[in-house]
């Protein structure tokens, strides 16, 4: 897919990277974007700091206008409503987003355009923008999401893929469940950037100070930790071995003041994406420590292909959508399997091993998951333009 013009409703730029940011990053690479952050998927609480310190941010970004990121990527923040299931706001944003988006196109020299979503929240937006073509690209179940509400989130989502020209989902669970309300789902695994995480496989890529002050082994996890962290798990393992240093590497958004006390877990915050192979390199195991629940079955873990890259061995809860590479990483299913598939990656590692794990990643790429999925789009718009 080349000179396409695509304005896209994401999450924030600003925030950690995720499939969001890999698809159109990579889309931008011969096609012109326009990045619009988050239209609210649920309204603020004023009594939040971080909501009141995102409001901030967010008429801070409005204020400074389009701000271009890369060559043909430019980024938005829309000034709506944050009520998404006011029907009063929406019909507000509604007259809002058609002139900010009309406006912008003339702004950017975009004539005609695909219109992309990551958000389940923007059915009510959509159509009336003079899209040619509307794709909805699902990473998750969100109707699942903690602080969403579940029945008007799946209202919003089945009506957005209704309207969609073609869905793409992450995980062939949420294509089985996307494909009741419309017939054109297609799957789109999760890549990696295999070379910028292979690099944790290089001698002289060196872990982080607070890594590599930490006693060996080192169980490592990166992301956001939240509520699907299992911190019963991780203070399991934390209280059996104190031997490990347990290393968790992400913005927390939840109580973490037990594993906070324990000696041997070690919560450091949150870092830049490019500093996760020296992370990487200074873990002994990479662990996916979810809370299994009704949503993990929707779950695909980026992680797991950087943690392979990087030539980790991986042990997770089990996720289904890791337990489909058996011969890379192991699944348990409660805590005393989980701390016997530590011990033996522990002792079965070796820089061979590591080599295959990183080698079995390197067709996984975000480039070619991102060809296919362009592809795909484009015979959908041939076939819509017949």
């Amino acid at each position: 897919m080349q000179g396409e013009n695509i304005i896209c409703f994401s999450k924030d730029w600003n925030e950690d990277p995720t499939s969001n940011h890999h698809v159109i990053i990579e889309l931008a690479k011969s096609n012109r974007v326009l990045w619009l952050n988050s239209v609210s998927t649920r309204a603020p609480s004023l009594g939040s700091g971080r909501d009141l310190r995102k409001i901030a941010r967010k008429l801070a970004d409005f204020a400074a206008g389009p701000a271009r990121v890369a060559d043909n990527l430019w980024v938005y923040t829309p000034l709506v409503l944050p009520l998404p299931h006011n029907p009063a706001a929406v019909a507000v944003n509604r007259r809002i987003l058609r002139l900010t988006i009309a406006l912008l196109r003339q702004r950017l020299e975009m004539g005609e355009f695909q219109l992309w979503t990551f958000l389940p929240n923007v059915a009510d937006y959509v159509h009336g923008l003079g899209e040619s073509l509307l794709v909805y690209y699902c990473v998750d179940e969100w109707s699942m999401f903690t602080g969403l509400d579940e029945q008007r989130t799946a209202a919003a989502e089945r009506a957005l893929c209704g309207q969609a020209d073609v869905v793409f989902a992450v995980c062939q669970a949420l294509v089985d469940s996307k494909r009741a309300f419309n017939p054109e789902v297609h799957l789109a695994t999760h890549g990696v950037d295999h070379a910028l995480f292979a690099a944790a496989l290089d001698p002289d890529t060196r872990p982080p100070e607070d890594a590599a002050r930490l006693r060996r082994p080192v169980l490592g996890f990166y992301g956001t930790v939240q509520d699907w962290v299992d911190q019963d798990l991780i203070a399991y393992l934390a209280n059996r071995h104190p031997e490990w240093s347990i290393l968790l590497v992400g913005q927390i958004r939840v109580d973490t003041s037990r594993l906070a006390s324990l000696p041997n877990v070690h919560l450091v915050g949150r870092k830049p994406h490019a500093d996760l192979p020296g992370y990487c390199r200074g873990f002994d195991v990479g662990i996916i420590p979810y809370v299994i629940n009704d949503r993990m079955k929707y779950v695909n873990p980026i992680k797991l292909r950087e943690y392979l890259s990087a030539g980790l061995p991986v042990v997770s809860t089990a996720v289904p959508e890791v337990a489909r590479y058996p011969d890379l990483a192991a699944v348990a299913t409660d805590f005393p399997a989980f701390e016997s598939a530590v011990v033996r990656a522990i002792a079965g590692d070796s820089a061979e091993a590591r080599r295959q794990r990183s080698e079995a990643m390197r067709a996984e790429t975000w480039q070619r998951k991102v060809a296919a999925v362009g592809d795909t789009v484009m015979d959908v718009k041939g076939r819509k333009n017949r």
